[in-house]
Order: structure tokens, then sequence, then C-alpha cells
């Protein structure tokens, strides 16, 4: 008789990753629920997604998953939860169907998967509630970002635009900030120069850039004119920051949906 094939999966959200050992947590469990049921875990078998949100199907280890089940390599799958597999309802569904179909047995440490009226309704709901769990997590998230900006954080804004390097809270010790890099500063101090006392147009600047041989931030002496004419409309070079975004993602360009972060004075790269 063949050995049961055991695979397990386990997830954790990008918004959890400040929550210590929360993914290892999730694997000890998993690991012992299968050691007391007598099977064995191949390491080959794990699949672990750390720092990929519920709301997506495309993650990495998930997306190996699929593949495996597919072929036939997997007679059990151990979840913690429902949440961990998915956190839309409807993505829920779509990945047991389709574990089903290919002779997965699907057990959540949690619960068990039946196929009665009361069961798909018990699954139903966890799936609406850890749905309405991600919208509040975005919503806190994003008053969250705002407040951030409202005061001067630089942590809200992520990156940092050339002639600056981003510091991190870990390296910053707690607080985020903007250090100049003097030699792309030259460059962007050149480059506003050109265009507002020379009143040379983007195509003139490119060209004047790449005869100086001057390098973009990944080290290229060939100037995109999105590049410049980005730099040219970037607040932070006089010591402001734009925060904010639509519902869907884009950056915002209304003046009432934009939130402008004030930076630190000696973060200016221009005159005010």
């Amino acid at each position: 008789m063949n050995p049961i094939q055991v695979a397990m999966y386990a997830r954790v959200s990008s918004e959890q990753q400040n929550e210590a050992n929360t993914i290892q947590s999730q694997i000890a469990d998993i690991r012992a629920r299968i050691t007391a049921q007598g099977l064995t875990l191949l390491p080959e078998q794990e699949f672990v997604d750390n720092g990929y949100s519920g709301a997506t199907l495309i993650r990495p280890a998930l997306e190996r998953l699929r593949d495996v089940a597919a072929a036939g390599g997997i007679d059990q799958l151990y979840v913690h939860c429902p949440d961990r597999l998915a956190r839309n309802y409807a993505h829920q569904v779509l990945l047991l169907e389709e574990f089903i179909r290919g002779g997965v047995e699907v057990v959540f440490l949690n619960r068990e998967v039946g196929q009665t009226p009361e069961d798909q309704l018990l699954l139903q709901v966890q799936g609406m509630i850890a749905e309405y769990e991600r919208a509040k997590i975005l919503e806190r998230s994003r008053r969250g970002k705002r407040h951030g900006a409202q005061v001067g954080k630089v942590s809200v804004l992520g990156g940092a635009p050339y002639g600056y390097r981003y510091v991190t809270k870990q390296e910053g010790a707690g607080e985020a900030s903007f250090e100049i890099v003097w030699e792309e500063a030259r460059v962007v101090r050149q480059v506003f120069e050109w265009v507002g006392r020379d009143r040379c147009s983007i195509g003139e600047v490119r060209r004047r850039l790449e005869a100086a041989k001057e390098r973009t931030r990944t080290g290229k002496t060939v100037w995109d004119r999105a590049t410049i004419g980005g730099m040219l409309h970037n607040p932070a070079y006089k010591g402001e920051a734009a925060c904010a975004q639509n519902g869907d993602g884009a950056a915002a360009s209304s003046p009432e949906s934009t939130t402008r972060a004030a930076l630190a004075t000696q973060t200016r790269l221009l005159p005010s």
C-alpha cells in the first residue's frame, strides 16, 4: 500500500509581518497535527507564503501547491484555517473545488471540511468575516499613513527619489528619513539649473546628461525623458512629498485627496 502523500500550506500577510513568529507558529501546529496522525511530511511538501496577502491567488508557494496537487502529488493538504488559504470566500471555494477535483482531502486545523449545507454555510460565514477583517486592516493602515503624512513622517512615503537614499526605521533608530546622496544631488541641481536658467527642454536636458556621462540610479548613462520629467515635478526636492492614493491604488492628483508631508529642512536639494 502506497503511503499517504501529505502536504501543508501556511501563509502570513504583509500586514502581519510585524507579529513575531506568526508563520512559525502555524507551521509548528500543522507539523504537530500531521505527526499526531502518524503521517510523514516531506520538506518539499511544505508550501509557505511569508508576507503575501490572502486577497490574491498569485502567490509563489500557492501556485506550486496547485501544480503539485493537479499532478496528483498530494492526498491530504493541511492548512491552519480557511483564511490562510484565501481571504476571499469566492477564492476559498475555487481552491477547495480544485483540490477536491484533484483527489486532495483538505484538512483545516480549526474545523473539519464537510459537504453538508451546514458545513458550506460555516465556510461561507468564515470567508465573509475574513474579508471584513481585511477591509478593516486596510482602513486602519490608510488612516495611519494619512496621519503620518500630515505630521511629516517620511515612513509613509516608502522609496526615495533620485538624489536621496531612504533610511528605514531600523536604520534610523525607529524613525525613517531621507538621506542626501551628494553625487546624485549635484545632478538634480544641474537639471533644474538647465531648465530654470537656460530654458532647456527635457530633450535638451537628456542630451546634456548623456553627453556628460551622468549616471542614473541604476548606473546607466542613458536617460529616459519620463525620468527627467518626474524629477522636475517631484516636490521632494523643495522639502515636501505627496502622500495619497485613490481607492484603485493609483496616485491621487487632486489637492483635496493629496497630503503634503513636510520633510526635514536639511533634505531640500533646491531653495524654497
